[in-house]
């Protein structure tokens, strides 16, 4: 008996609610996702590029939940997100997660 069937049985009269991310791509886009890593000034970076269709503030928003998500900085420019770190996996694992297809480029 799982965690969820014990909570069920102490609180029968409880509707219990699947938990969905807040963020939701707007627009289906053909082309994947490019996640990239770079080094500027010998410090790492993940850069994840090619939104087609999505506004700045549904990036801006992705970004934070992503920096919110590592503990890192992080920014949005010319419709890319750059995030401190080489957070690859992570990163694309979310991005799949709230529906996006990602490409891995580099390394």
């Amino acid at each position: 008996m799982n965690l969820q069937d014990q909570l069920k049985n102490l609180f029968p009269e409880h509707n219990y609610k699947e938990a969905t991310n807040n963020v939701k791509p707007s627009v289906f886009q053909e082309e994947p996702l490019i996640c990239k890593y770079e080094k500027r000034k010998d410090k790492p970076i993940t850069i994840i590029e090619g939104f087609i269709n999505v506004n700045e503030s549904k990036q801006k928003e992705i970004a934070k939940k992503l920096k919110r998500m590592l503990s890192v900085g992080g920014s949005v420019k010319s419709g890319k997100i750059i995030i401190q770190g080489d957070n690859r996996d992570i990163i694309m694992n979310e991005l799949k997660n709230i529906g996006f297809n990602v490409k891995r480029v580099g390394g």
